[in-house]
């Protein structure tokens, strides 16, 4: 009974307490210059995301592949365990999640929330029994900790895609867009990183950008549509037949423009989001492009 009960607790020290430890960054000379590269013992479609700003340069990827939660929206039932974020000329940390969690996503997102002068980590987190979530994570006293989070949505196999992460409310700090249940009837939501929560701002019905089972997921993309200095978002519907232009007003989200087209949205344009013009372009699914440009 003694040594079940050290081995016991000794798994839930493992599956509580995430390592979060640095150790030498080793990382290809490649990942440092952009170049695409699969990450070592990574996702079999997972990517490494790169940031640069203010000197310094940060790298972000999730590791330790699982079958442990069979949903298999991104195209398989593979997903992460693990994320894994390293400074370039200094360390990499790994934060290793519990087992009745995981990473439903292919590539983090790296940004400055809070205009610190350090980064933080943009994840999709999926709960085995309530389904998915937002979660940011950052580097605080040498750790790769967890930072603020969304309530999961409450449902085991729902999941959400961050659309876009900017300063859409113009108060010189950037919210994240996303679409919780693009499948089914999705709902864009704008949340801001306060404090120990990600409080919400605005949210508005009839979204999707995601199409079941595959793995592109960026389907969405920033303009600053009417000219007044604060970016907007573009996403598509439902449907995905029709690209939806969405501004935060007075703490309301507003519909300034939609566009509908014969076939739906593939994936944002990959050469160049934007024209010149500050115009957003959409890969169709009928390998036309779609295209919506600011209103003056």
């Amino acid at each position: 009974m003694r040594l079940f009960a050290g081995l016991f607790a000794f798994l839930f020290l493992a599956i509580t307490i995430p390592p979060g430890e640095a150790a030498s960054s080793s990382l290809p000379v490649n990942v440092w210059s952009g170049e695409p590269t699969k990450p070592q013992n990574g996702l079999p479609d997972g990517h490494y995301a790169l940031y640069r700003d203010d000197g310094q340069t940060v790298a972000a990827w999730y590791g330790s592949p699982t079958r442990r939660y069979r949903h298999g929206i991104l195209g398989d039932a593979i997903e992460a365990g693990s994320l894994h974020v390293a400074v370039k000329n200094g360390s990499t940390y790994e934060l290793t999640l519990p087992e009745n969690e995981v990473f439903e996503d292919r590539t983090p997102r790296i940004m400055d929330l809070d205009g610190d002068g350090a980064v933080e980590i943009i994840t999709i987190r999926a709960y085995l029994d309530a389904g998915a979530s937002v979660a940011i994570f950052g580097l605080r006293d040498g750790r790769l900790v967890e930072l603020a989070a969304t309530a999961p949505i409450g449902i085991p196999n729902r999941w959400l895609n961050i659309a876009g992460i900017a300063d859409y409310a113009g108060r010189g700090k950037p919210q994240i867009a996303y679409v919780e249940t693009p499948h089914i009837g999705g709902t864009l939501y704008f949340v801001e990183w306060q404090g120990r929560s990600l409080a919400p701002i605005a949210s508005v019905a009839g979204f999707s950008n995601h199409k079941i089972g595959a793995r592109e997921q960026a389907l969405s993309a920033d303009l600053d549509f009417n000219g007044d200095g604060k970016t907007d978002i573009v996403v598509p519907s439902n449907d995905r037949r029709t690209l939806r232009v969405i501004g935060l007003r007075n703490g309301r989200a507003e519909e300034l423009h939609r566009a509908t087209f014969r076939s739906p949205v593939k994936s944002a344009k990959r050469s160049g989001n934007s024209s010149s013009t500050g115009c957003v372009q959409m890969l169709l699914e009928d390998r036309k492009v779609a295209e919506v440009c600011p209103s003056g």
